[in-house]
């Protein structure tokens, strides 16, 4: 989607220029996997982050700029208008005063990044190419090319002459006038000008007597007036109309040139843009870590996620007078491989899942993060699996979908990628739920001692919860809630351990049930609970030896959901 609403991309965005969030964008949908392209972007916003000052300045300096990449495009297809190349002046008129600003500023730090000195060295001071369009092109011309006033005065001589006449004639059809009214002594006399006719002379019908005989009639009016025309503004007329043909016509050649100019720049004008987006997106980068209290993470090559207290960036922000809870994870792929998340539905969990992938995206595209300290170890792909959704145009289910997901996941997930799977397995019944979100956890920590993906694994199967004791790389985890009487209050801290109940009938009282409704599901569920209880004995019967069991499930799952993708791939 293109909208930034409710977003990360939203929090995040405090760009000055078009240019500049396209370029936060694109990071945002391409975030790096090299460390040292990493560490280099994230010198520069700290080098933002401590100079303040610097930072403020340079954004009041990108309010006067324009989309230089834009301009370019639409000087290459030839839709440019005289508007866009002052743009273009004003925006390269910005680069020397960036620059002084840049270099001649006092600093905090005794060295700038080796990265904004590269920027710095690219953004070209184009003195030659500001000077010509200052001097050619009008500072507020039309939009229309085709409209007179796009060539300054005083460039071109011809132009200059056609201008005047084109000035002039009001002042000379006055006196003309004037001049008619005394020789005939016609004073309801009249010079006029219509777009079928051109110029006339209006004379009313009580006055045809004292028209000369050098008056051609041109036209019989109903009002009771005749119009004429004269030798002498025949000639006139020719010369204006000829001379506004002409302006329109020069001042077309003129600033066509100017664009070929211009265009002969265009590979130094790319290279200045590039640099001007990259800049932007740093100074926006720098101001947000700067709001909002982020860390500088540590990005390296190890196999761990650690980020202490940290936070959703983007629904801390829509609290609005609440404080967000932050919360701690820590995943290595191997002794702290997986996490499953157990707790009732509205107490955090997909927030926790979903603010692990956005603060390991915004680490990677080199931005700080909302959290008191992070390390993190390079991702090269986020998986995720989340929602709900069927596929009516391909006739997919709900779980169809969910398994065609699972399964692509499980398929091309490597020991560097980040996984987070909420809810898999309940778009079918319990037992099949179970068993294949069961299956699924198996064959992610199955890696035979090399490090695994690490995964957030969110589920109200509580059963999953006893692969913690079985495989010492799956933690469990919960979302803490406090319990008084009949109520409960979510306090959004993720702490070790598992939940063992979902809370779903206290929940669905929050949302504003009826009473009487949810005093029926607690009836329904007391009964439901009776008569589960003794085939819960039996699955734990069966499950004994639990091996067996779990390796036959295992098996079996494993085998549907790879046909499913294989599926896929034949159709």
């Amino acid at each position: 989607t293109r909208s930034k609403q409710n977003s990360l991309l939203e929090i995040l965005d405090h760009t000055s220029t078009p240019m500049g969030s396209r370029f936060l964008r694109k990071c945002l949908l391409q975030p790096l996997t090299n460390k040292d392209e990493i560490s280099a972007r994230q010198s520069v916003v700290e080098f933002f982050v401590v100079e303040g000052f610097i930072r403020r300045q340079l954004a009041e300096i990108f309010k006067m700029s324009s989309d230089l990449e834009r301009i370019l495009s639409r000087l290459s297809s030839g839709l440019a208008n005289p508007r866009d190349i002052i743009a273009l002046r004003n925006t390269l008129k910005t680069v020397p005063e960036i620059k002084n600003v840049l270099n001649g500023t006092a600093t905090l730090q005794d060295m700038k990044p080796k990265k904004l000195n590269s920027i710095i060295e690219n953004l070209y001071e184009m003195e030659e190419t500001v000077n010509l369009i200052s001097k050619v092109i009008a500072d507020n011309p039309p939009v229309d090319v085709h409209k007179t006033g796009v060539i300054k005065e005083g460039y071109n001589k011809e132009l200059d002459e056609l201008h005047k006449i084109s000035r002039d004639s009001k002042t000379y059809l006055a006196q003309l006038e004037q001049k008619e009214r005394a020789r005939t002594g016609i004073n309801s006399l009249k010079i006029g000008y219509t777009s079928t006719f051109g110029y006339y002379i209006e004379v009313t019908k009580v006055n045809l007597n004292s028209v000369p005989r050098e008056y051609v009639r041109r036209q019989t009016l109903t009002a009771g007036a005749e119009r004429f025309v004269t030798e002498e503004l025949k000639q006139y007329e020719e010369k204006t109309l000829t001379a506004e043909q002409k302006i329109q016509q020069l001042e077309l050649e003129i600033f066509n040139q100017i664009k070929q100019s211009v265009l002969k720049e265009s590979d130094r004008i790319h290279i200045i843009s590039f640099s001007l987006a990259e800049l932007d997106m740093y100074l926006s980068l720098a101001k947000v870590a700067v709001e909002n209290d982020y860390c500088k993470p540590v990005v390296d090559y190890s196999y761990k996620i650690d980020i202490k207290d940290g936070r959703h960036p983007v629904i801390e922000k829509k609290l609005y007078g609440k404080s967000f809870v932050p919360n701690d994870i820590y995943l290595d792929g191997k002794e702290h491989q997986i996490i499953i998340l157990t707790g009732p539905n509205m107490a955090g969990k997909s927030t926790y899942l979903r603010q692990a992938a956005l603060i390991v995206i915004m680490a990677q595209i080199g931005s700080f993060v909302p959290a008191r300290e992070t390390s993190i170890g390079i991702i090269d792909r986020i998986f995720t699996r989340i929602g709900s959704a069927d596929s009516l145009a391909t006739g997919e289910s709900t779980f169809m979908v969910e398994m065609n997901e699972t399964a692509k996941i499980l398929h091309n997930a490597t020991q560097r990628s980040l996984l987070i799977l909420d809810e898999v397995g309940r778009g079918t019944s319990t037992f099949d739920g179970i068993s294949i979100a069961w299956a699924v956890v198996e064959h992610l920590t199955d890696k035979k001692g090399e490090p695994g993906p690490k995964v957030l694994f969110a589920t109200h199967y509580f059963e999953l919860t006893e692969l913690g004791e079985k495989y010492p790389g799956i933690k469990n985890f919960n979302v803490s809630i406090r319990e008084w009487k009949d109520e409960i209050t979510f306090l959004y801290k993720i702490v070790p351990g598992c939940s063992d109940r979902s809370y779903g009938i206290h929940v669905a009282k929050l949302a504003g049930l009826p009473q009487n409704v949810i005093n029926r599901a607690r009836e329904v569920l007391l009964e439901l609970e009776k008569k589960s209880s003794s085939e819960f004995d039996k699955l734990d019967r069966l499950r004994r030896p639990a091996d067996k069991l779990v390796n036959s499930q295992r098996s079996v799952q494993i085998e549907l959901i790879t046909n499913i993708n294989e599926g896929g791939k034949n159709g």
